[in-house]
């Protein structure tokens, strides 16, 4: 057994069709083919469900897929270790970021990082929360960038800073009226206009809307934010958006009043996460400097972790 055959292995679970697999690792389908049933009679054990057009896998297939990525996570830990020793700000470190956070910190932070570490390549991966804990504790990434509270142990927390919520209105809503700060009581009786599930940021808001005594617009979930600041725009209802979310270089809609919370505002807290023992835990700390320094104003910087 070697880590080429596990590699056959996972690519296969991954794209479940041979030729997919062969193609991703480099190899022709035969080779790949050739491997797999090697492995299986090293270990003597059937791990894939041959005669089907679709691949399945064995019970023993499916718990060897799942060590084997753990296998090769680690591998891939002790190559990131090798490289940290001869360049601490080198190699390729893979951040994970949440869709309702990504398009708008990364204009902020893509140039910093690469003036901080120019030797460093970032390879940015953009999915739910949920995907980029599995990611995280696969090893597929190094370091993810998560709204707080995280239920997950094992992991080292970094806070970032704090980002308020601000209201979108339609410019006729009566919410959009007064120029003085909300509270969030001032939303009760409201529908919002909300997320669908798998985004962190509906539940955020769904606790904002408890607490107020606010509801759900019934009928209606968005699956992006900007398809909230359409429907906003179009006088459907309210919304509530981050405020990297609401700032520049984000363009203002004339359609749209945003409007601010009296303290305590509602929000929500952003930390990186990243494994203890990741080959990359010394530079993620001043990785986590960069993506906390952002614009004055527009966050607000939580201290670093004792």
């Amino acid at each position: 057994m070697n880590l080429r055959d596990l590699e056959y292995l996972v690519a296969l679970a991954e794209h479940r069709h041979f030729g997919r697999a062969a193609a991703a690792c480099f190899a022709s389908q035969p080779t790949l083919s050739t491997q797999l049933r090697k492995l299986e009679s090293e270990l003597g054990v059937e791990l894939i469900e041959r005669g089907a057009r679709q691949v399945f896998f064995t019970a023993a297939g499916e718990e060897v897929v799942r060590r084997a990525r753990r296998i090769l996570a680690e591998a891939d830990d002790i190559r990131g270790i090798a490289r940290q020793l001869k360049d601490p700000h080198a190699g390729t470190i893979r951040l994970g970021i949440f869709p309702t956070l990504a398009p708008y910190l990364l204009p902020h932070v893509v140039g910093p990082l690469a003036e901080h570490f120019p030797e460093l390549e970032v390879l940015l991966v953009e999915e739910k929360s949920e995907v980029l804990l599995e990611q995280l504790r696969a090893g597929t990434l190094d370091a993810a960038v998560l709204a707080l509270p995280v239920e997950e142990e094992g992991l080292h927390a970094e806070p970032l800073f704090r980002e308020d919520f601000v209201l979108a209105a339609p410019a006729a809503h009566r919410l959009a009226e007064s120029p003085k700060p909300l509270r969030s009581r001032d939303l009760a009786g409201e529908d919002l206009l909300l997320l669908t599930d798998g985004h962190c940021l509906r539940d955020q808001a769904l606790a904002v809307c408890r607490v107020a005594g606010a509801g759900e617009r019934s009928g209606f979930r968005a699956t992006s934010l900007e398809t909230l600041r359409h429907m906003v725009a179009s006088g459907v209802g309210v919304t509530l958006l981050p405020r990297l979310a609401a700032s520049p270089p984000v363009s203002p809609n004339p359609a749209i009043v945003l409007r601010e919370f009296s303290d305590p505002a509602p929000h929500r807290d952003v930390a990186l996460l990243w494994r203890p023992a990741s080959p990359f835990r010394d530079l993620l700390p001043q990785v986590a400097a960069v993506l906390r320094a952002l614009p004055d104003g527009v966050v607000h910087p939580l201290p670093q972790a004792g």
